[in-house]
């Protein structure tokens, strides 16, 4: 005999899509909430610590489904400050693990971006003013600049160090250190790996044809400019255990019809498809441009297009990120079509508990369950003591 519904099956609605899993490879994630990766420039020699550990758990305890590290250097020349966070020595791995299983205990994916800062390394923590490291650097606070590296022998812009052009054999080294970093990862439990190529830092500078200026294989065509970032990426994919994703970030634009173009985005991301990669966190800038050239980023939501375009035509699954601050906002994206995943990252800063929190709003009856038992079970009680007294108020 065939099973009859009960009314209340029949009258429970499906869950919002912000709150319905995830799957990829073998990786179940419990919502579509994402916490972007953020630079803290708080490490200590590479070395994650305490803050690390209390800054990432917190998302954790405030709901979302994947948190995700800072760009993590896989060279100590890798660093874009001497605060930044690092992944080139095997020493590095134990106090990331504690992170690891902190979110884990609590229902989280945990993910780790891996990054080098090429052309933009070797500046000072943005509160000690930005640009490069000096001699007076030295001097306050013992931190020294250090060699910086580029597809081109040319400066990020006026003032800034020139670097060293890479060579092939620099190339080599560093396909070895992404690979190597990538085996860290996966000691470390993290279940996502994310290459950074974005925001002019390395492999975005191979890609932008406005820092890329070199004659060899690796320059002129956008083929040959996507080679290194594509080999880079192969060999995380062939390192990274195949049950787990691998996304890309990507600056999906440079800026208004300049350097890297979202028809080269699309490209891009078909290469890294067939490579294996399994979404593409799509972000936009990162050059030096004049004004007139720049994204405007004072619109909620703008990079949203940019991900829906991707995501269309590249037939990847995609991340938005950038001003996606309501939720009723990144339902909507999620509901268009435009993208797979909603990240957050200021937002998150100002609000730790938001994927709770939209629990609550999306799922009335239901959300407080996204909450860690001892915050919701005291906060269920406090929202119906409120409520009911509400309500005592209007039938007075």
């Amino acid at each position: 005999m065939a099973n009859v519904p009960t009314p209340a099956a029949e009258n429970k609605a499906p869950p919002p899509l912000l709150f319905t899993p995830f799957c990829s490879r073998g990786l179940t994630l419990k919502n579509r909430i994402m916490v972007s990766a953020m630079a803290m420039y708080s490490s200590s020699g590479g070395f994650t610590d305490d803050f690390h550990l209390v800054h990432l758990g917190r998302f954790a305890l405030g709901g979302a489904g994947l948190i995700m590290t800072e760009a993590t250097a896989v060279t100590e020349d890798g660093r874009i400050t001497p605060g930044c966070a690092g992944i080139w020595l095997d020493a590095q791995v134990h106090n990331l693990r504690r992170i690891t299983a902190f979110l884990h205990k609590f229902g989280a994916a945990a993910g780790m971006q891996l990054g080098h800062s090429g052309w933009k390394g070797a500046t000072r923590r943005p509160w000690h003013g930005g640009g490069p490291l000096t001699v007076e650097d030295r001097k306050q606070r013992d931190e020294a600049p250090w060699e910086i590296k580029s597809p081109s022998a040319e400066p990020f812009t006026t003032g800034w160090a020139t670097p060293h052009e890479l060579t092939q054999c620099d190339l080599n080294h560093l396909i070895d250190a992404f690979r190597r970093s990538a085996c860290r990862v996966n000691d470390a439990e993290f279940d996502v790996i994310e290459l950074h190529c974005a925001h002019g830092y390395l492999l975005h500078s191979f890609l932008s044809p406005l820092a890329n200026h070199r004659t060899d294989e690796y320059g002129g065509s956008l083929e040959n400019r996507m080679r290194f970032p594509l080999s880079v990426a192969q060999v995380i994919r062939q390192t990274w255990p195949t049950d787990k994703p691998m996304f890309v970030r990507i600056s999906s634009v440079d800026g208004i019809d300049v350097g890297w173009r979202i028809e080269d985005s699309v490209i891009f991301a078909k290469e890294l498809r067939k490579l294996g990669v399994d979404a593409i966190d799509c972000s936009s800038g990162g050059m030096n441009l004049p004004r007139s050239k720049q994204l405007v980023s004072r619109t909620p939501g703008f990079q949203i297009p940019f991900a829906a375009r991707i995501r269309r035509e590249a037939e990847i699954p995609t991340i938005a990120v950038g001003l996606i601050r309501d939720v009723r906002q990144a339902q909507a994206v999620l509901e268009n079509g435009d993208a797979d995943l909603i990240a957050l990252a200021r937002e998150a800063l100002f609000n730790p508990n938001w994927a709770a929190q939209a629990a609550v709003e999306l799922m009335p009856e239901s959300g407080w369950n996204s909450w860690p038992e001892p915050f919701g079970w005291w906060l269920e009680r406090r929202a119906r003591s409120s409520a009911s007294s509400r309500q005592g108020v209007r039938d007075v």
